[in-house]
């Protein structure tokens, strides 16, 4: 369903299992609905557009978490750069430097060893590092890579104490990675709680099923009570959507 909405650059970072899982969990989501509203398997296939939806929005749950993970990556590479540049070495020796030391903290696929290589490839083809780093910020396009390769580039074209400059920044986008982090621990435990609250009314309309199935009787095999159980998924979808709108708080 990623051509519903804009082209994002962590999609390429969801793996294929991911997408699997999600894809099966969506099925049985799917099942499980139209077993507790309508009591008819055959209503999955009525209610195959909620499983595209659901995949749009798992898609981009799974690009911001995937972003989330490359900005503590990032921050562990910038620490790691701060370290080269006050034992003295160049720029173009630290991006080296925080390559190798980057290879032991995380597997080979991990978004940061990948951008960290490609700009070593680059530096070894005798590309600036302003360069290098320019081109690392616009195909990444992420704020505080976009905030560090612009102090970068300032520092180089004024002159002066540029290495001082980009540590200091360094140390400033560090510290806000880092109080990003916690707000986001914060926001998590709500995003919990929503969960629940989620699995709830399907909960009782569950239990209800099969503790009193004489009361839910008279809604299944006939129009009237199947409109009646069609309001209240949307209410219920509605009810979901907005619980998400409102924990998709922008850290």
């Amino acid at each position: 369903m990623s051509f519903l909405r804009e082209k994002s650059y962590w999609r390429q970072d969801i793996e294929r299992r991911e997408v699997v899982t999600a894809a099966a969990k969506g099925l049985v989501m799917i099942c499980v609905l139209a077993f507790l509203f309508y009591d008819r398997w055959w209503m999955t296939f009525a209610l195959l557009p909620l499983f595209a939806g659901y995949l749009i929005v798992w898609e981009r749950d799974m690009e911001r978490k995937k972003e989330d993970a490359f900005c503590l990556q990032f921050k562990d590479a910038l620490q790691t750069m701060t370290a080269a540049l006050a034992a003295g070495y160049s720029v173009e020796n630290a991006i080296h430097a925080t390559e190798k030391d980057l290879r032991p903290l995380y597997k080979e696929n991990a978004r940061i060893r990948k951008e960290f290589a490609m700009m070593v490839h680059q530096l070894n083809m005798n590309f600036s590092a302003e360069r290098v780093l320019k081109e690392f910020a616009a195909h990444v396009h992420q704020e505080d890579v976009d905030s560090f390769v612009t102090v970068f580039s300032i520092a180089k074209k004024s002159g002066g104490d540029s290495i001082t400059i980009i540590r200091n920044t360094i140390h400033m986008i560090c510290d806000k990675i880092e109080v990003r982090q916690e707000i986001g621990v914060l926001i998590s435990a709500k995003r919990y709680e929503f969960g629940v609250m989620t699995v709830i009314p399907l909960g009782i309309l569950f239990y209800m099923r099969f503790s009193f199935p004489e009361f839910l009787h008279v809604l299944y095999g006939n129009a009237v009570g199947a409109v009646i159980m069609s309001i209240c998924l949307i209410v219920y979808g509605c009810a979901y959507l907005l619980g998400k709108k409102v924990t998709e708080i922008e850290v």
